[in-house]
């Protein structure tokens, strides 16, 4: 709780007028307290909310910018506090006893759930402990109250939920409900050729002779990244209930083949709405998400063997393609630079600043100021991050705040993929994280986006084992999700 009052002390600050502070903090007191009852008698509710909250964002106004604030998600993170982690806080004192520290020594318990639980919250307190020689401590402290402690508590409140199939599906459901509708929102704006949000995009689409759209997310490239991830999780469902009517009676088939054409429309509507965002980090995300779900299916061998072919061949075209479809190669100005809308010449100013102070970086949240400061007069695109989050890393945190990067990543992907071939749902978050980590290193946000927090709490909760020693329940289950984990909207 006490992540949520600095973020309330730092809200505050960006809101005008005592009497508009007061009227959000009692609305805000109000709106909680009816959660917490909401969620202390339906267990499930704070699954549900959370993820249906997860995308919505809020402008906040202050000095001549504007910030967009995940208000939704904090009061549903901060309902779920109170409604489900103190009355476990004695339990959760537990892990914090001298044994649990020397367990920490064994070498196996790093690719363990509680493992990967102990490097994430490391990675947290020391990227607060780096704020403290950073040139941005507003910037840092910002980005340690509104992101990384609010979804810490919001990790290990989706950490502790029961993932039965029924709640997956539900969850599911949402997430899918939400990309239709978002995508519909993305094609008014592509056809009245006006976005309803982020004034920046606005102004671009002015001077590029296509159009980018946003939907609700201020940013066409977050808006691609949410409906990636929808799009694997959904395409895993499809992979399922194919093998389903394969092997069941004609009536079944039949059902199962209706869903399948349902679940190919939803699909269709949502890489039609990931076109228009034109955003070419979610392809390339995608398509790794696709990648690993192929592996799954039909085996590592030939999934790679496809993948580098069609690699080859995309190469192949982006060398030939002429300069109308917008890569940027050809032409007097095509360069790679321009082909990354410059993102290849702020990776290069990162690993500058990286050489020039390796151990210990620049301090948390400092990229933007040092990159200008170091005389790159060329940052006009520059905002908080390289647009690869390695080298932001790097930059910020030198070679000690990189080690902790690349231990979690590690880490995380042995439990998420170790045992997920059982699982349908494992296999869809492995996945899905999987993408999300490759947008993150052609475009930004890792730990400030609450989708990496999610994605490793449920991927976690599944593979814990059970005290009766059992997966987690879908691991044992793995058929009898493939028909619960269809969305009703299909």
């Amino acid at each position: 709780m006490s992540a949520l009052s600095v973020g309330g002390v730092l809200l505050a600050t960006r809101l005008p007028g005592a009497g508009v502070l007061a009227a959000a903090l009692a609305g805000a007191l109000v709106v909680v307290a009816a959660l917490v009852v909401l969620m202390r008698r339906h267990a499930d509710a704070f699954a549900l909310l959370a993820v249906f909250t997860l995308p919505f964002r809020i402008p906040i106004a202050t000095g001549g910018r504007t910030v967009n604030l995940l208000v939704p998600l904090y009061l549903v993170v901060a309902a779920g506090a109170v409604a489900h982690l103190l009355p476990r806080l004695p339990a959760l004192r537990g892990v914090l006893k001298r044994d649990s520290f020397e367990r920490l020594r064994e070498r196996s318990l790093w690719t363990t759930p509680d493992g990967v639980t102990a490097i994430l919250l490391g990675a947290i307190v020391l990227y607060a402990l780096q704020a403290s020689y950073s040139a941005d401590r507003v910037k840092a402290l910002e980005n340690v109250a509104f992101f990384y402690l609010p979804f810490a508590l919001l990790f290990l409140t989706l950490r502790e939920a029961r993932w039965r199939d029924a709640l997956i599906a539900r969850c599911l459901s949402v997430m899918v409900a939400l990309a239709v509708i978002f995508a519909g929102v993305g094609f008014i704006e592509y056809a009245r050729k006006s976005l309803f949000l982020n004034p920046k995009v606005v102004a671009a689409n002015q001077y590029d002779n296509f159009f980018r759209v946003n939907s609700v997310f201020f940013d066409p490239s977050i808006y691609g990244r949410f409906l990636v991830l929808v799009m694997i999780a959904l395409m895993t469902v499809v992979l399922v209930r194919h093998r389903a009517s394969v092997s069941t009676s004609a009536a079944t088939a039949v059902r199962e083949r209706r869903t399948l054409l349902g679940a190919a429309a939803v699909l269709a509507w949502l890489m039609a709405g990931l076109v228009t965002s034109f955003s070419q980090s979610s392809i390339a995300a995608l398509l790794l998400g696709l990648a690993v779900l192929g592996a799954w299916c039909w085996g590592v061998r030939p999934t790679v063997y496809l993948s580098g072919g069609l690699v080859a061949l995309a190469l192949v075209f982006v060398l030939l393609a002429p300069s109308g479809l917008h890569f940027g190669l050809k032409g007097s100005s095509g360069s790679a630079a321009n082909a990354t809308s410059g993102r290849t010449t702020l990776v290069g100013g990162g690993l500058e600043l990286f050489t020039q102070r390796p151990l210990e970086g620049y301090g948390s949240g400092s990229f933007e100021t040092e990159y200008k400061r170091h005389g790159k007069t060329d940052a006009v695109n520059a905002t908080s991050a390289s647009h690869t989050i390695p080298v932001t890393i790097a930059a910020e945190q030198g070679i000690v705040g990189l080690a902790v990067y690349l231990a979690l990543l590690a880490s995380a992907f042995v439990v998420l993929f170790r045992g997920a071939a059982r699982s349908p749902a494992r296999i869809a978050i492995a996945a899905c994280f999987a993408a999300l980590v490759l947008h993150t290193w052609t475009y930004a946000d890792f730990l400030e986006d609450p989708f990496t927090w999610a994605l490793l709490a449920v991927g976690l909760a599944l593979a814990r084992p059970r005290d009766d020693g059992g997966d987690s329940g879908i691991g044992e289950r793995a058929q009898a999700l493939a028909p619960a984990a269809a969305p009703s909207s299909v």
